[in-house]
């Protein structure tokens, strides 16, 4: 039976995403389905671009993040599943297929099921397939993960409406990890669906790459030190990343220690470490080289040990010296329910 899917989409300056996505959308094999675009007073032309379109248009009338967004989407939604997706990504044909099939296996459940992003990004790039792997390899780890993403994150409207919803006080690129958090404490069912797919836009060049781990581990840093789970393993926030993070660390100390008493005894310890850290590492090196070969496994191996970790170093000391501000303005309520 093929219910109909509310597909959500929060939108803040991306003219050169959103037409992509929409015509993606309206591609879909499934019929039975609903655009509800919320803008959030984009100074760009997204909405002369998304008018082009026969989706539903919401405008805010101040800009405040994709939280709210993605809440006001929901108020206006008349599906009894809803499907929240980004601006820059694309679904795939039968993507709004596998989510009412796999809702319906789950309905009268409290589950929000998600899916995650394609191995190939839209941009065939280095760092953007580097990217693309690395969310695919970590969101489908487990099949009852720690969080749903809201790049590709189903649930009933009934169950959305009356849990609130997103909390709209909250970190930048962190309102689906607390919402999860939350209705997983009230008994609420996290399953991810590999099959469910879109496909990402990322345009990464290397400085986009480390400016992207830099910020999300910053946030990361914020809410974890709140939530007090900072070494959880926590999908793209991983054990493994973490583990790579610290080898990084104690590779760099064993050296700089090398370099300054000009005694190079230890340095050996540098080679157990890395492949320790490689060990611990290898289903997504594996994902590497499955997915694109050896020679680009090579190269995704020497950035993901050696510049990543850096770029996530820097973002969790800002996350470390933001956090009281942050949580000085952390409001707990949400709008209803």
């Amino acid at each position: 039976m093929e219910k109909h899917i509310s597909v959500i989409i929060p939108n803040y300056n991306r003219s050169t995403t959103i037409g992509k996505c929409l015509e993606a959308v309206f591609s879909s094999q499934y019929k039975n389905f609903e655009i509800i675009v919320v803008d959030d007073c984009s100074t760009d032309s997204s909405v002369e671009i998304i008018k082009r379109f026969p989706c539903r248009l919401i405008q805010l009338d101040k800009h405040s993040g994709a939280a709210k967004a993605r809440n006001a989407g929901a108020d206006n939604s008349t599906g009894e599943i809803l499907f929240f997706i980004d601006s820059d990504c694309l679904a795939q044909k039968n993507t709004l297929s596998t989510v009412n099939s796999a809702m319906s296996e789950h309905s009268g459940d409290y589950t929000i099921v998600g899916g995650t992003y394609t191995t190939a990004p839209f941009d065939d790039t280095f760092f953007s397939t580097f990217q693309s792997i690395f969310v695919n390899f970590f969101e489908t780890k487990r099949k009852e993960p720690d969080y749903i993403a809201a790049h590709a994150m189903a649930i009933s409207a009934y169950y959305f409406k009356s849990s609130g919803g997103f909390r709209e006080q909250i970190l930048p690129m962190l309102e689906d990890v607390e919402f999860s958090h939350q209705l997983r404490e009230n008994g609420c069912k996290l399953v991810i669906n590999p099959e469910i797919l879109v496909q990402h836009i990322f345009n990464f060049s290397l400085a986009k790459s480390l400016r992207n781990a830099l910020k999300k581990s910053m946030y990361w840093t914020i809410y974890s030190l709140n939530n007090k789970d900072l070494l959880a393993d926590s999908g793209t926030a991983s054990a493994e990343l973490k583990i790579n993070g610290m080898s990084h660390l104690l590779s760099m100390l064993i050296l700089c220690l090398s370099l300054i008493s000009v005694n190079f005894t230890f340095l050996w310890l540098i080679i157990m470490i890395f492949a320790v850290n490689l060990f611990i590492n290898k289903g997504l090196l594996l994902a590497f080289y499955r997915i694109k070969g050896l020679p680009f496994t090579i190269i995704a191996i020497l950035y993901y040990t050696t510049l990543y970790p850096m770029a996530i170093w820097v973002g969790t000391v800002a996350g470390v010296i933001k956090s009281a501000k942050y949580l000085k303005n952390y409001k707990p309520q949400r709008r209803y329910g």
